[in-house]
């Protein structure tokens, strides 16, 4: 499998979400990416659609969750996994500093895991932008405008999300970039219709320290991507896993769908970061509820690297 990695150089604000409308993140889940590349699949027409969930589903084509990049400098999770940082752990200020690390420097990924990372040196993903809180009207038919708060987050010049795609041939190469720019100018995340989202794509090679571990195998791995085993592949996968959860729900966006907006099935899924010995190759799940016109299709594929 062949890696390319791709940069968003974000125009203006966006919005991805937590649970509330007033809350924001500044990352997204691979799923989201791929739900809106679905979307621009669908504006294109023909089998595009078919040919990007056939090549997802194949595992043909591989979607990391967008991460943060500072400059230069390109972030991935912490991997969930105990790591022995010796007597430094046991002073407080370096534990709870521990404790609150969501991202590291990707050339600094060897060094983490053999516990001599310097956490009080760390990079401050703080300048990495700015949230905002804005106000935004809601006009529906005949009644009144009813003004309510959208989370945001601007990043700032130099900053933004890198996303980290693999794939097998360059026809699915060259159907992922012609999506891939078109969603340039839809916009990722939420309130796509109010301008938020858009960006700049770019091309960067992935650093040496990642492509290594991305085409490694040994004992144990991570994955750089929210995922969720098939039935068949959750047992062996549990085996000596460290993970964490996170619950994917939302709304069908598609307009094509219902004659009113409905619900996805929630969908728990391990988090980027967790770590298991073995690996597994997920799948991408068909969260409709079932009342729809057409299947809703939520990303839950592993990139794993190993750690």
């Amino acid at each position: 499998m062949d890696y390319k990695l791709y940069r968003f150089a974000f125009r203006g604000a966006v919005h991805f979400g937590r649970q509330n409308l007033d809350e924001g993140e500044y990352t997204c889940c691979a799923d989201t990416v791929f739900s809106a590349l679905c979307q621009e699949a669908l504006r294109v027409g023909g089998d595009v659609l078919q040919s990007l969930y056939g090549a997802a589903k194949e595992g043909k084509l591989l979607l990391s969750d967008a991460f943060p990049y500072m400059g230069g400098t390109y972030f991935v999770p912490k991997p969930i996994k105990h790591i022995d940082f010796g007597e430094r752990a046991g002073d407080s200020t370096v534990k709870k500093a521990f404790k609150k690390l969501k991202y590291i420097p990707a050339d600094m990924l060897d060094i983490y895991l053999q516990g001599g990372y310097d956490i009080m040196a760390a990079p401050d993903l703080r300048a990495l932008g700015d949230f905002e809180m804005k106000t935004v009207a809601s006009i529906r038919g005949e009644e009144e405008t009813r003004p309510y708060r959208v989370g945001t987050f601007y990043y700032h010049p130099g900053n933004g999300l890198y996303l980290i795609a693999g794939y097998e041939g360059e026809e699915i190469r060259e159907l992922l970039e012609k999506l891939l720019r078109s969603l340039s100018f839809s916009g990722l995340g939420g309130k796509r219709a109010s301008g938020f989202g858009r960006f700049v794509l770019s091309c960067d090679g992935i650093p040496a320290e990642l492509k290594k571990r991305l085409e490694g195998t040994g004992t144990g791995y991570m994955t750089l991507s929210a995922a969720l085993p098939t039935d068949g592949e959750l047992e062996e996968a549990m085996e000596g896993a460290e993970y964490l959860l996170d619950k994917r729900s939302g709304f069908i966006s598609s307009e094509s769908y219902a004659e009113e907006q409905m619900r996805k099935r929630d969908l728990y899924v391990f988090r980027a970061g967790s770590c298991f010995r073995t690996g597994f190759r997920g799948d991408v799940y068909d969260v409709s509820d079932g009342g729809g016109r057409h299947p809703v299709y939520r990303y839950a594929k592993p990139m794993l690297m190993e750690v």
